[in-house]
């Protein structure tokens, strides 16, 4: 008998990286649901110690036709614009696209990082601080977004529940997310948007996107999240750093001699996103993975009470 032909190494390398990188993608998946359940309960702690958000009344000023989607009211369709078309479209009011915060947190591989088991990697500790933001926001009757996935903010807790639905399909597309800074998409006006990441990617690349938010008049919140040993760099003796987004390796012998360089350059980062967001009317927050998300939680709302959302 005819044996099937054998599949060529190469075939089956890639075969094995997928199925890797979908369990591995599956996995992150699957911490989503604790990973809300903690953020209401940093929400929750946070909520108890802060009053609630003035809610402003809906405005009548035009801003953009969008099509229609579903759970749209009939009465906001826009008969005449749709007849122009074999789509339906809605009047979208400046009020409902400026009064509004849409959130961001970087999913790339540099954010799986933590240097110790019992602390948070990067991500999840983003993602609690987005759904936690996003449920304190939601209570003060504010409307909410995801940067990149939706076209509408939105209020109440089907908001939330189509943030979270999100996160999870894009954790278990993991491979097809590894963008360090989002996209530039259009926001009118005074719109606000949060931007939670590690910012370890080039500055300039940084300082491009913040700006031409803010040239759009968008105003931003950074909130840096960092793990301890990328704060300190504890590590001693021969050590072996090893890249996540493919910067390669490196191995030192005696990894001490670098702490003094590599808090210089860390202090210059930090400073320069603090500048550039001080320079734009941003606010710019740094957290550490060992504190407690709570401190970032009230320093994020603080600064969303500063700009009189």
């Amino acid at each position: 008998m005819a044996q099937a032909p054998k599949p060529a190494p190469g075939a089956a390398t890639a075969r094995t990286a997928r199925s890797n990188l979908r369990q591995r993608a599956e996995g992150v998946a699957s911490t989503l649901p604790p990973l809300m359940i903690e953020a209401e309960r940093v929400a929750a702690t946070v909520a108890q110690g802060v009053h609630g958000r003035r809610r402003v009344g809906l405005g009548e000023t035009f801003w953009q036709f969008r099509r229609y989607e579903p759970g749209d009211s009939v009465n906001r369709i826009d008969w005449r614009r749709s007849a122009r078309s074999d789509r339906t479209f809605v009047r979208e009011t400046e009020w409902e696209a400026a009064q509004s915060v849409w959130l961001w947190r970087d999913f790339s591989p540099s954010m799986q990082y933590h240097s110790n088991r019992a602390l948070d990697t990067k991500v999840d500790r983003a993602t609690v601080l987005l759904l936690a933001a996003a449920t304190l926001l939601i209570q003060g009757g504010e409307h909410v977004g995801l940067l990149g996935y939706e076209r509408i903010p939105r209020a109440g807790k089907g908001a939330l529940d189509r943030m979270t639905l999100a996160l999870m399909r894009e954790a278990e597309k993991a491979e097809s997310h590894r963008e360090s800074l989002p996209a530039q998409v259009r926001l009118p006006r005074h719109a606000q948007i949060v931007l939670i990441s590690d910012f370890l990617t080039p500055f300039a690349e940084i300082e491009s996107l913040v700006r031409r938010f803010a040239a759009e008049g968008v105003h931003g919140h950074l909130l840096q999240i960092l793990d301890p040993a990328e704060v300190d760099l504890p590590f001693e003796g021969r050590t072996r750093f090893e890249g996540l987004e493919n910067e390669g390796t490196l191995t030192v012998g005696r990894a001490e001699t670098l702490r003094e360089a590599y808090a210089l350059r860390l202090a210059a980062l930090k400073a320069g996103l603090a500048d550039l967001a001080r320079a734009v009317g941003w606010s710019y927050t740094l957290h550490r993975t060992d504190l407690p998300p709570q401190t970032a939680l009230l320093s994020l709302y603080a600064a969303f009470g500063e700009s009189n959302l």
